[in-house]
């Protein structure tokens, strides 16, 4: 990305502004697995992360998201219990990808549903 895109563009990583303010104003707490850097104010009142690539929401851990919102004071491996082996990595928000849930009706299934079972009755106000 060029320089004009660190400046004025937010959705694919942290604007220049962002960078800055988390070089100068900006105390590291630590990061995730997937990248992402996490950040608090000097003061504690303010916390945020900066993503590692584009820039969802859906991609901060829940480790982290408790965090952030203020819910834990310092890192999660500070207060979280150990993962227990049953526990699977978090997914991401698919929304919008090719690996996207896609019911077999859609269009990008050719549109074409399966045919009515015979299971449902039109209403009619004539009908009582």
């Amino acid at each position: 990305m060029g320089i004009l895109g660190k400046i004025f563009t937010w959705w694919d990583g942290a604007t220049i502004g962002t960078s800055i303010y988390s070089w100068r104003k900006g105390k590291p707490v630590g990061q995730d697995d997937a990248g992402n850097n996490y950040y608090q104010s000097v003061d504690g009142k303010r916390r945020w992360v900066i993503y590692n690539g584009a820039n969802d929401a859906s991609r901060v851990s829940p480790d982290w998201h408790g965090w952030l919102h203020g819910t834990h004071d310092g890192e999660p491996e500070s207060y979280l219990p150990p993962v227990r082996g049953f526990k699977t990595a978090p997914v991401p928000n698919l929304t919008g990808t090719d690996s996207a849930y896609r019911p077999n009706g859609a269009i990008e299934h050719g549109g074409r549903r399966a045919r009515a079972t015979g299971d449902y009755d039109a209403w009619s106000p004539d009908a009582s």
